[in-house]
């Protein structure tokens, strides 16, 4: 899927491209019919290029002499081009190609192969746009977390505090961020009660990997099931060329919040199961966040589906008081 994005991106760099060549085009034939010898000028300067470049072919060991002499008198006629067209109120730039991006001239890479940083962040601005979180992720990330709104008193049973709890948690996910790319079958499973920052956590991930480049795609299963009912039963042809199916498997990370409010059934059960089995097999990573206890996940979802996760996931536990009774920031 990213290549395919990628695809996209740089047919849109091939337009941006074509366009500015062509209004290139459009002002030079201007100033070529305002001031012919600039159009002179511009050929004799083509011409003695043409005969540096067979200065040496032809003379290979002895051409210095001569492309020194072809140097100078492109020299001369750029010198009198720069004359005639200050004599005329022309900038000196007005015919040259004005690409977006100077850099990588409206190619998306730099000329050493690698990505030209306009290119990156307009696949970073694709994936926070598909990700469906693009203004959240602007107040919830790692930079914006705070600790110290988790309590720090034991609860009872608990042999760590809420904030203890919370610091591990972090140091998990931060590590989960940093080892994304290593062939580890890391996957998380959040789980707890509302309130407790599950949501909060996603967003912290989500945001760091979408800056690291990767696709991200964070949809409660409510949503997921929405869009493969419309794959499955969709009477729209174009069903079949929808992305938000395909980023279900294909995402470098797939977020499923809120895993157990949607309709449960053998349909949605089996759904459920093809995604993350198939993200397993193809070793694309997943973070499932929930309400429910273990327990509950397997009263509510079929065994292979409850033992895949388990098998797979690093099951992360929240607890302690409701969140939303406190402001994101130390008291």
């Amino acid at each position: 899927m990213y290549s395919q994005i990628l695809r996209d991106i740089l047919m849109e760099y091939e337009k941006k491209r074509d366009r500015a060549v062509y209004e290139q085009k459009l002002r030079t034939e201007k100033v070529y019919n305002k001031v012919p010898r600039i159009r002179e000028i511009d050929r004799s300067i083509l011409k003695t290029g043409l005969l540096m470049s067979k200065a040496v072919i032809e003379n290979p060991k002895n051409y210095k002499e001569n492309i020194k002499k072809v140097k100078k008198e492109i020299e001369k006629l750029k010198m009198e081009k720069a004359y005639i067209l200050t004599e005329n109120n022309i900038p000196l730039d007005y015919l040259d190609t004005y690409f977006e991006c100077n850099e990588c001239q409206d190619t998306g890479y730099l000329p050493n192969g690698d990505k030209c940083n306009c290119l990156k962040q307009v696949l970073i601005s694709k994936a926070y746009g598909m990700s469906n979180i693009e203004n959240v992720l602007k107040k919830e990330n790692f930079q914006t977390f705070n600790i110290n709104i988790f309590p720090d008193e034991p609860i009872e049973g608990e042999r760590m505090t809420p904030r203890e709890n919370m610091a591990n948690i972090t140091s998990i996910c931060e590590g989960f961020v940093n080892n994304f790319d290593e062939n580890n079958e890391e996957n998380l499973l959040f789980y707890g009660s509302t309130g407790l920052g599950k949501t909060f956590m996603c967003n912290c991930i989500a945001k760091a990997l979408l800056d690291k480049n990767k696709i991200v795609i964070y949809q409660t299963a409510f949503k997921i099931l929405e869009i493969i009912e419309k794959r499955r039963f969709g009477r729209d042809l174009d069903r079949f060329n929808d992305w938000d199916y395909e980023l279900l498997f294909q995402a470098d990370l797939l977020i499923i919040d809120d895993l157990g409010t949607e309709l449960s059934n053998a349909f949605t059960n089996a759904e459920i199961f093809n995604i993350v089995n198939t993200r397993l097999i193809n070793n694309t990573k997943t973070i499932i966040s929930t309400n429910l206890t273990p327990k509950e996940i397997s009263e509510t979802y079929t065994d292979r589906v409850f033992s895949r996760v388990l098998e797979r996931f690093i099951p992360l536990r929240f607890f302690g008081p409701d969140l939303r009774y406190y402001r994101w920031e130390a008291k």
